[in-house]
């Protein structure tokens, strides 16, 4: 019975065509009727709470009365905002299924709009709080009624110099629908309209190709398939090239409006501001990783020597550097690695991931029409939901376990902090699904003794750390430049960021690798640049995890006990802080040079093991 259950997994996770969404079977499908139980339940809470906008106009002029009048329009914005989130994330969950489906693209563009709605109905009440004397301000956050707004009410005034009158944040609020219009663009042209040329794969057959399963077939130990992938995926950005090039500059005028509108120096410093992180911290990282690339000029060295090719080229960067000794990893596997390897973050997580898991927390494996990708999603009030196009790898284990940190980060902060500070920064998640990533492989390598097995495996790390801090500190460096440019009215032409591109690997990555042509188009397939100055956070968010598992494999229960109640405190409290409270310090450059020494350590051992 396992075994056969096992077959039906692996030929989901990697068949030669790909099913339609209603072939998967339901236990690998998401349980989104846990949010709304029909499309009529949708439909009618829609309703309600547009018609229920109106009350919130009702408190204007009216919240400096006293801290209970405060506390009674917080809790009725908290009330409808909290049911809104719920229809926001069902309708775009619900249209990621399959994004070919207009019948789910109506709901999910309905409820954006109410959302700008809402925010334009609730525009004046920052101005308004911000208007009033500063020390009653201050005595309002003070106020035991408002005790779980006094944080969001601390960070009014921190940020006052930022916040315009009530009519200029009037118009920003109703801008916001026309400022997604570049990042929805991109996203329904890049997972609805492109279609990727189908490829032969090992054995010669000829199989369909998403962006997902080109990923995947870059890792194929067969030199052709790689090369063959590699063209597939890149094959539909090149064509499109041109007007890609128009939704890319869509989001860095935006972000340069948004910017200047709120007066900050330029798009970095608004969006580090948003979670106090100095732009000093974002400097050192850059500058940190550029001034350590001589072991990643190591690396594709030992890369080079160990493929047994005359050149290295980019399609040979995903491929293990030995045979995978794991094979094609089923998705009933690929929960039973997770479950023993996140063992040291005690009974209580583990038996919630469990929980989850088996309950519908999951949409696992590619359809037709499902947009790219993997996420961690959900909202206050309900469970987290883990969105993969899972493929059967090693890799994709990973991301399941990743996304399981973001998710146990959400599960542990909604459930330990009210609705005013349950969202966590970016900054603190990405340091949640990485610590969970740092964790499994530490424990799969503890168990290895295996030579083949442990190159395997300190490869996957040197993998992690290139993928996770060198090529995101370089996609860091990418955007810093590219909103420059936009500010200066530099180069920002499809050409010209062709060139950046170009320019910024053959700088991280050395005289030692053979930058492919289309490769100058990879900027093209970033999503996260639409949600500018993201991802450095990942190159930090891995420093900060990697010191975190650490403690908690050498001190056990002191070290979780700080972790896990790091995990509890949501948005609390800025992220420095908060870390420093689980034991590490980003202000400081120590995280990132540890990192950059483990890379250094692993590739020792690894070119030892190699010889």
């Amino acid at each position: 019975m396992k075994s056969d259950i096992k077959k039906k997994e692996l030929e989901l996770g990697r068949g030669s065509s790909l099913p339609e969404r209603s072939a998967v079977p339901a236990e690998y499908r998401w349980k989104l009727e846990d949010i709304c139980a029909t499309r009529e339940d949708w439909e009618k809470s829609f309703a309600e709470i547009k018609s229920r906008l109106p009350e919130l106009a009702a408190y204007r002029g009216t919240l400096a009365q006293s801290p209970e009048k405060m506390l009674e329009f917080f809790k009725l914005r908290d009330e409808l905002s909290i049911e809104l989130g719920k229809l926001y994330v069902y309708a775009n969950m619900k249209s990621h299924e399959d994004t070919g489906d207009s019948s789910n693209q109506g709901p999910a563009n309905r409820v954006s709009a109410l959302a700008v709605e809402f925010s334009a109905a609730v525009s004046y009440v920052t101005p308004e709080i911000l208007s009033m004397p500063e020390e009653r301000l201050r005595e309002f956050a003070a106020a035991p009624c408002l005790a779980e707004y006094a944080f969001p009410l601390r960070e009014l005034l921190r940020r006052k110099a930022h916040v315009l009158s009530e009519a200029e944040e009037l118009i920003l609020a109703r801008s916001g629908d026309m400022a997604q219009t570049a990042d929805n663009a991109f996203s329904m042209l890049t997972n609805a309209d492109m279609e990727f040329p189908p490829i032969r794969d090992e054995e010669g057959k000829k199989v369909e190709m998403s962006e997902e399963r080109a990923v995947a077939y870059l890792r194929s130990p067969k030199r052709s398939v790689r090369r063959a992938a590699f063209a597939s995926l890149y094959e539909p950005y090149s064509k499109m090239k041109n007007t890609i090039g128009a939704t890319f500059d869509g989001m860095l005028k935006s972000a340069k409006f948004y910017a200047e509108c709120r007066r900050y120096g330029s798009p970095l410093e608004e969006a580090l501001d948003a979670d106090n992180i100095p732009v000093s911290v974002y400097d050192s990282l850059v500058s940190a990783i550029e001034d350590n690339l001589a072991p990643m000029y190591r690396y594709m060295k030992l890369r080079r020597k160990m493929l047994g090719v005359k050149e290295l080229h980019m399609y040979d960067l995903y491929v293990p550097l030995v045979e995978d000794p794991y094979k094609e990893i089923a998705w009933s596997d690929a929960k039973e690695m997770m479950y023993r390897y996140l063992a040291p973050l005690g009974g209580q997580y583990l038996e919630q991931i469990k929980a989850g898991v088996e309950g519908g927390w999951a949409d696992v494996f590619p359809n037709k029409g499902k947009r790219s990708g993997a996420y961690s999603w959900g909202t206050y009030g309900t469970h987290p939901y883990i969105f993969m196009n899972y493929t059967n790898n090693l890799n994709d284990v990973l991301t399941l376990v990743h996304e399981m940190g973001h998710s146990m980060h959400s599960w542990y902060s909604r459930k330990n902090q009210p609705y005013a500070t349950a969202d966590y920064c970016i900054f603190t998640a990405e340091v949640a699904s990485t610590t969970n990533e740092v964790l499994f492989l530490s424990g799969l390598l503890a168990e290895t003794d295996d030579r083949k097995k442990r190159l395997y495996l300190l490869n996957r790390r040197l993998e992690n750390i290139r993928t996770t801090v060198y090529r995101q500190t370089m996609f860091a460096s990418f955007e810093r430049e590219v909103h420059k440019r936009a500010a200066e009215g530099g180069d920002t032409t499809p050409d010209g960021l062709k060139q950046l591109w170009y320019e910024l690997n053959r700088k991280y990555y050395g005289e030692g690798i053979t930058i492919d042509e289309p490769l100058k188009m990879e900027w093209a397939r970033i999503p996260h640049f639409y949600t500018p100055f993201y991802v450095y956070q990942y190159a930090t968010g891995y420093s900060a995890a990697t010191a975190l598992a650490s403690a908690i494999l050498e001190q056990g229960g002191p070290a979780t006990r700080r972790y896990l109640s790091f995990l509890t405190k949501g948005g609390s409290d800025y992220p420095i802080e908060l870390l420093k409270g689980a034991g590490v310090d980003m202000s400081t450059p120590q995280p990132v040079e540890a990192v950059i020494k483990q890379f250094s350590e692993t590739l020792d051992e690894m070119e030892e093991l190699a010889k």
